[in-house]
C-alpha cells in the first residue's frame, strides 16, 4: 500500500502564507539572540548581571554567551565600564534591513506628502515580539519643524493604536497566541487592557481603524496594512489633542488615513505587478 505524500514544509509556507519547518531551532542560538535584543535606544553599556536580569537567563548562561557574541564581533567588552556594548556588525545589519525594505520606499513620499499638508504625525510599523517597531515617521513638532523619528524605536503592542491594528489583522490562531504572551506584561492590569484591544478591534470591523490614547496629550490612529508579499504594517497618524477631545480628532482624521492606506495599497499593487 503507497503511503500517502505529504506536502513539504516549503510548500506549506507557500501555501498558507505562514513560516513552517519541521526541524527543530538551535535554543542556544536563541538565548544569544535574546541577549542582543535587552540593547534597547538608549541603552550603551551592559553588564551580565544585567543581561541576566533583562533576559532571565542564569548568569553562568550569559557569561558563555556574551564570550561567543564577542568572539563573533557582535558585543564588544567595554574595559572602562566593565560591560557590553554592540558591535559595529549590528549596524550594518541594521543598514542591511533598511535597503531590503522596498514596501517602505513607496509608502514614504505618500505619508510625507499628508504629514506636510496637514501638519500631523504619519508612521509604519512592523511588529517585533510584544512591541510595535517603526519603520519610519515624519514627525512634525509642535514648532512647525519636522523631525524624525528615529527607526527602530519601539512602542508596546497592547496599549497603542498601532499594536492593536496589528493585532487586528493576525489569524485568530496567531492572535490568541500573542495575547497569551501580552498578558503576563500586565498582571492585574491585564483585563482593562484586554477590554480595549477588544474594543479597538471591533473600531476595525467597522470603520477600518481605531485610536488609542497611550500619551498625554496626544491621539493616534491605525489600521493594518498588509503588502503582496505577505509582510504585515500598521500605519497610523497621530496629532495632538491639546484642549480638544480625542474621539472627533481621531474620527475627523481616520477618513485620511483609510485613503493614505489605499494609495499606498495601490503603489504596492503597481510595483509587485
Amino acid at each position: 500500500m503507497t503511503k500517502p505524500r505529504h506536502a513539504s514544509t516549503r510548500t506549506t509556507t507557500r501555501t498558507t502564507g505562514q513560516f513552517v519547518r519541521t526541524t527543530s531551532g538551535s535554543r542556544s542560538l536563541e538565548r544569544g539572540l535574546s541577549l542582543l535584543r535587552a540593547f534597547r535606544l538608549g541603552t550603551g553599556v551592559l553588564t551580565n548581571a544585567e543581561l541576566a536580569a533583562r533576559t532571565a537567563l542564569p548568569r553562568p548562561t550569559v557569561s558563555r554567551l556574551t564570550r561567543s557574541l564577542v568572539d563573533a564581533g557582535f558585543l564588544v567588552y567595554d574595559l572602562d565600564e566593565q560591560g557590553y556594548r554592540l558591535g559595529v556588525v549590528v549596524q550594518s545589519l541594521a543598514l542591511a534591513h533598511r535597503s531590503s525594505q522596498s514596501a517602505l520606499d513607496l509608502a514614504l513620499p505618500l505619508m510625507r506628502g499628508l504629514a506636510e499638508g496637514r501638519r500631523i504625525n504619519v508612521g509604519l510599523a512592523i511588529a517585533d515580539q510584544t512591541d510595535m517597531v517603526y519603520l519610519d515617521s515624519v514627525r512634525w513638532s509642535r514648532m512647525g519643524l519636522f523631525r524624525r523619528l528615529v527607526p527602530g524605536s519601539r512602542i508596546p503592542i497592547a496599549i497603542t493604536s498601532l499594536g492593536r491594528a496589528h493585532l487586528a489583522g493576525l489569524t485568530a490562531t496567531e492572535r490568541t497566541a500573542l495575547l497569551a504572551r501580552l498578558a503576563p506584561e500586565y498582571g492585574a492590569d491585564w483585563r482593562r487592557v484586554a477590554a480595549s484591544i477588544r474594543q479597538s478591534s471591533a473600531q476595525i470591523k467597522r470603520m477600518g481603524y481605531c485610536w488609542a490614547e497611550w500619551q498625554a496629550g496626544s491621539v493616534a490612529i491605525a489600521t493594518p496594512m498588509r503588502d503582496p508579499g505577505g509582510q504585515r504594517y500598521a500605519l497610523n497618524i497621530s496629532l495632538p489633542t491639546y484642549e480638544a477631545a480625542a474621539e472627533p480628532l481621531a474620527t475627523e482624521h481616520g477618513a485620511l488615513l483609510m485613503a493614505l492606506a489605499g494609495d499606498i495599497h495601490a503603489r504596492w499593487r503597481e510595483a509587485w505587478s
